[in-house]
């Protein structure tokens, strides 16, 4: 979970690790060599020559020798003069296979293999290496190439290199004798990128059924070839690297050899390909990752605040393997000075609706000031809350290489370095330059140690005269442990709990950028956001390449999750917390800032009165059997709150224990009655969805949307198998009878479709068998037993009864002033009922076109049920309105919902189910 889970295993296998490098730098080749000193006379050298290997890299030459006294030594190629065939008078002696190599400076590493600050020799001189298997000619074309790139602009340099490293990559192909069994089939293989914190390391990727391979250039891998199996992927992530989308990270089982693996492909189109082949493998069965389900969990309490952001930070490209883009945590306490931490006092905390940069009000108003008088692009803050050396900074202690590595083989200043936690909270509050945020370790125990020094690393000494060791804690905490157990104690606490959603608003919503940023104080450096630039257009090597550096240098702005305010977290039960943010909703609904009482409806509020454990199916009596007589005795037997906008359709399972809905805030929801609880949501829109059915097998749902698509979701699978764009605009009804499926949309069309039953299960087979045409958009439609006579209603108010052998219009007629809402066939097809948006129901004789009911009811009618002749169920404003139609009569009222009922469906055994524009889902038993 934290980054010293991430570290790469090759820094403990051998003393030269891919960190002795630039960020970035490739590691290319490697020789067997002895070094002779320059310090020395020449027979003394010959003498006392030192066995290592001679490392070629994209910008430096890296000599390791064997013996651990010897320091490593590095040759930067910009600052070598010459790199040549030995010709001196040691070539008698030694043969012909000696390589010179002229610098002005060397850099001398890990001395007596002891890790800290780099040595840096000025002196310079002729440094000779005789190559032990191989010749010259074999090596010294390669040097001199990147010598000569390294006197280039760093933007030709870095061109040049990617050119030399493409073609060695294309000389190499993927060494299938590494593959697991013989009958493996080989899916896709490419070459890419392994990335982890500061180091690139390329390879070739392959695809096979049955696993994922990953060989390297280089033999710096714990490993020649890195293999997961198929089977135990559990995440797949597409992820932006460096402001490009073509980076993939894939997590894996707890069993599985290998954690994670964060892979670069060279172009989008590639990713995004290898993306799609992992997803179509049989053994690919990844877990449920959907962002609606992960924030109900939050607001219910199911999901803890370390585990809710650990998730933001996943959904918004933030990785343990990429410095650049670290998950990023909020500072909660503010009191580090006090000897007791007291939760219970709102004064403990910092306030969380404020960016880091805008705790402090004066500090604020130079940043404002400063604002003012800027050119566009104009930013508050020059520096950002997270960026690759804020990551090192708290993490040095566990890290020393990486520290080193990212600034150039040199610790920070030691009045600079992380020394106290009162200190560096004291900092954040008042510098120019410092509003950075913390690290997820902070909130992990069991991650304490980067608060002290294990290592006993020579971190220098202060100006006040004291060397920095371990990290000053405050003193409510006894230990690293203790500190960090506090600190998640007051991360999960009820003051946090309640707020947290404005740091979200902050980093990952809608307070992250544009208009809303500069109101609230929350704008960084354009070139943070994502989509501030199109890297890939940037032609000019030079830009690209600053671009680059500006990354490394100050970090990125994670992706934005929220265009809306993110909801608050329900008040933990018992709790005297309030909230005053209640009614700030993440997506698709409207934004009430003093809306106080408005509870959001992404936690799920449940009502239960019968807790007797009573079937839910009685086997003896069905829907062809049941006393509709007892419709006016229906009782309410559950009520949950499982949307947050109105719940537009739905449809109960054969055994009535479980309700599949869908809402206008496009999400699709399975609650069990039975268990109490969600077993399946899933955000399937941005766009409202308006109709739902169960298929026959109950494997397979059918879900109709506005976005004018079709979408057909797996229970097996727990996901979308297919979507498909059916109409022109919104589909506004949908019906399902005998492998028939009708379709009604806003496009003034209903059209007809023939499911084949015995097509590849995984998708959705449709053959069109006709098109009906309106005069206007099509609200509602129904078929009547034999699937002969199709009955629709208009926007404009018109109910057509269509032939569908001989696809015309039997009748249309202007029956509702304004949109008809529902229209129904009598279960013996004799009789049709339509209501509209004017309050009337209208019923009429199919045979003779005779209107023999319509009454105006006072409340418009949005669904209902018509079970048998005698009785009709309809759902009006908040009432369930039972009509004995023999009678022409209201039987009775039910009181049912807050507002409009929008949807309904009657099961078996008098089991019905509705849902309102409360966003309340109602199941009612008989009595």
């Amino acid at each position: 979970m934290a980054f010293v889970d991430a570290k790469n295993d090759c820094i403990d296998k051998e003393r030269f690790s891919l960190l002795l490098l630039e960020p970035g730098e490739i590691y290319l080749e490697d020789y067997s060599v002895y070094y002779y000193r320059n310090d020395l006379p020449e027979n003394e050298a010959i003498q006392r020559k030192v066995r290592g290997r001679l490392k070629v890299c994209s910008k430096s030459i890296v000599f390791t020798p064997q013996d651990a006294r010897f320091p490593i030594v590095k040759f930067i190629l910009r600052n070598c003069d010459r790199i040549t065939r030995w010709s001196g008078n040691l070539l008698s002696k030694l043969g012909n296979n000696v390589v010179a190599i002229e610098a002005k400076q060397t850099v001398e590493m890990k001395q007596d293999d002891v890790i800290g600050p780099y040595h840096f020799n000025k002196k310079g001189g002729k440094y000779m290496f005789s190559l032990n298997f191989v010749s010259p000619e074999k090596v010294l074309p390669q040097m001199c190439q990147l010598h000569r790139a390294s006197q280039l602009t760093p933007a030709d340099q870095n061109a040049m290199i990617s050119t030399i490293i493409q073609s060695l990559q294309n000389r190499v192909s993927f060494d299938t004798s590494w593959l697991g069994n013989l009958y493996e089939q080989i899916v896709m293989e490419t070459s890419c990128d392994r990335i982890s914190p500061l180091v690139v390391n390329p390879g070739k990727i392959m695809l096979t059924s049955s696993r994922l391979y990953f060989q390297p250039f280089n033999n710096l891998e714990p490993e020649p070839v890195t293999k997961i199996n198929l089977t135990e992927m559990k995440r797949i992530l597409k992820r932006r690297f460096l402001l490009r989308q073509v980076g993939l990270e894939i997590f894996c089982s707890k069993d599985s050899l290998i954690a994670d693996m964060y892979i670069v492909l060279p172009t989008a189109v590639e990713r995004d390909k290898l993306y799609e082949h992992l997803l179509e493998q049989e053994d690919v069965c990844l877990m449920e990752n959907d962002k609606e389900n992960m924030l109900l969990k939050w607001q219910s309490g199911s999901v803890t605040n370390l585990d809710y952001l650990l998730y933001l930070n996943s959904e918004a490209d933030r990785s343990f393997n990429d410095f650049t883009q670290y998950p990023v945590f909020p500072w909660v306490i503010a009191d580090y000075t006090s000897p007791t931490l007291d939760l219970s006092d709102p004064k403990t905390f910092r306030d969380l609706s404020k960016p880091i940069g805008a705790l402090n009000p004066k500090r604020l108003t130079r940043f404002k000031e400063r604002f003012s008088d800027m050119p566009e692009p104009r930013f508050l803050y020059g520096s950002h809350y997270s960026t690759p050396g804020y990551i090192l900074y708290y993490l040095v202690r566990v890290a020393p290489q990486y520290m080193l590595c990212l600034q150039s083989g040199r610790f920070d200043q030691p009045d600079r370095l992380f020394n106290s936690i009162q200190e560096t909270w004291s900092n954040v509050l008042s510098l120019p330059s410092d509003v950075k945020e913390v690290i997820p370790e902070f909130y992990l125990p069991e991650y304490s140690d980067f608060l002290i020094n294990k290592q006993s690393l020579d971190l220098g000494v202060r100006q006040d005269g004291s060397k920095v060791n371990h990290v000053t804690l405050p003193p409510w905490s006894s230990d690293p442990k203790d500190f960090c157990k506090k600190c998640r104690e007051a991360l999960e606490s009820d003051y946090v709990s309640m707020h947290l959603h404005k740091w979200i608003d902050l980093i990952y919503g809608f307070k992250q950028r544009g208009k809303e940023a500069e109101k609230y104080d929350n704008l960084f450096y354009y070139l943070t956001y994502e989509g501030a630039v199109d890297i890939e257009k940037v032609k000019d090597p030079n830009e690209r390449a600053a671009i680059e550096a500006q990354i490394m240098e100050f970090g990125q702005t994670p992706k934005q999750l929220f265009t809306k305010p993110h909801p608050s977290r329900f008040p933990a039960t018992g709790s005297d917390q309030t909230n005053p943010d209640d009614g700030k909703l993440a997506d698709g609904t409207e934004y009430e800032e003093e809306d106080e009482e408005y509870v959001d409806d992404d936690v799920i509020e449940s009502e239960v009165v019968d807790q007797d454990g009573s079937k839910y199916l009685d086997e003896e009596e069905s829907l062809e059997t049941s006393n509709w007589s007892q419709l006016a005795n229906l009782t309410l037997s559950q009520r949950h709150k499982l949307h947050r906008d109105m719940v537009t359709s739905l449809c109960l399972s054969s055994d009535n224990k479980h309700v599949y809905s869908v809402s206008q805030a496009g999400v699709f929801k399975v609650y069990s009655f039975e268990e109490q609880q969600q077993v399946r949501g899933i955000n399937l829109s941005s766009m409202p969805l308006s109709s739902i059915i169960l298929l026959p097998n109950e494997k397979m749902v059918l879900i109709a949307s506005w976005d004018n698509s079709l979408y057909l979701y797996s229970m097996e699978f727990g996901r979308v198998i297919s979507q498909l764009t059916l109409h022109d605009d919104a589909i506004s009804d949908m019906f399902w009878q005998d492998n028939m499926l009708f379709t009604c949309s806003w496009d003034s069309t209903i059209k007809v479709w023939l499911y084949d039953p015995d097509a590849d299960p995984k998708k959705l087979s449709l053959a069109p068998i006709m098109e009906l045409d309106h005069d206007a958009g099509v609200s509602c439609i129904h078929v009547n037993s034999s699937n002969s006579q199709i009955l629709s209603g208009t926007k404009d108010g018109n109910v057509y009864l269509w032939d569908v052998e001989c696809q015309t219009v039997l009748r249309q007629t202007q029956s509702h002033v304004g949109q008809v809402t529902c229209v129904k066939f009598s279960k013996d097809g004799q009789r049709m009922v339509s209501c509209g948006e004017d309050c009337y129901m209208r019923v009429v004789d199919i045979n003779t076109g005779t209107e023999i009911l319509a009454k105006d009811l006072g409340q418009s009618i949005s669904c209902l049920c018509w079970p048998e002749q005698q009785h009709l169920i309809a759902g009006g404003q908040g009432e369930l309105l039972v009509w004995d139609m023999a009678k022409a009569q209201l039987v009775t009222k039910i009181k049912a919902h807050e507002s409009m009922i929008a949807s309904m469906c009657l099961g078996s055994n008098l089991h019905l189910v509705t849902g309102g524009e409360d966003r309340n889902v109602i199941l009612w038993k008989k009595i």
